[in-house]
């Protein structure tokens, strides 16, 4: 992906088995979230394809790309504050998963339920704190029913015990199967989830493979330099 003579992603190239939670690290400015845009479509690649199961997604923008499968949080909630939880939920539902009124009215209130939500399902999402606000961004994904989630930063700004919660959620999705791509600087929560580890640098892959190894290259020490705060 280049912005100009700015090259934001470089031959960047991976794979995701089905039901693998995929973790991505690196520091700021590595390319990251410019990463996550391209495989949602919310940018178009300057070269290079994306497929998902075998289908190409290339000419495809963000809205079919989510009716195709692919479910995205960012990491400052977007909530419709003018509107409900239940009701964010549910325009989630019906147009990032193209289901029928009742079907979607019913898959909002299990994304609700499935990330603690429903006892504010008619709470204004404008009054919610910033836990909810993260669960709300986790449900409206939720409720399009992907079949690849791209996690954000979903941990950042979160207390510790909040944090526990969070990332007990995220592991019960994992083990229903759905397959995660998340991208967070909070290693001690990330390390908890993911199968595999991919650190960026100046928008490129540096290291690939199990989390410990990659947390270990010094190449993976070189780029930090210290910034990011470890967690025992």
């Amino acid at each position: 992906m280049r912005f100009g003579a700015f090259q934001a992603v470089k031959d960047v190239s991976f794979s995701l088995a089905e039901g693998e939670a995929l973790g991505i690290v690196g520091p700021n400015g590595a390319g990251k979230t410019t990463l996550f845009s391209l495989i949602a479509g919310s940018l178009t690649p300057s070269a290079g394809s994306i497929s998902l199961a075998s289908e190409s997604l290339v000419g495809k923008d963000a809205a079919a790309r989510c009716l195709a499968g692919i479910g995205r949080t960012h990491q400052v909630p977007r909530p419709f504050l003018g509107m409900t939880v239940f009701e964010n939920a549910l325009v989630a539902a019906q147009h990032g998963s193209g289901l029928p009124a009742g079907a979607a009215e019913r898959g909002a209130a299990e994304a609700l339920t499935r990330t603690g939500l429903s006892a504010l399902a008619n709470r204004p999402a404008a009054a919610l704190g910033l836990l909810d606000r993260k669960r709300l961004e986790l449900a409206r994904a939720l409720a399009t029913a992907p079949r690849v989630l791209l996690l954000d930063e979903i941990g950042g700004g979160l207390t510790e015990a909040e944090l526990i919660t969070l990332v007990g959620l995220i592991s019960e999705l994992k083990a229903d199967g759905l397959s995660i791509i998340w991208i967070e600087h909070i290693l001690h929560a990330l390390l908890k989830v993911i199968d595999r580890l991919i650190c960026m640098s100046v928008g490129e892959i540096i290291a690939e493979g199990d989390p410990q190894a990659v947390m270990r290259d010094p190449s993976v020490m070189a780029a930090y330099l210290g910034g990011i705060e470890e967690h025992a």
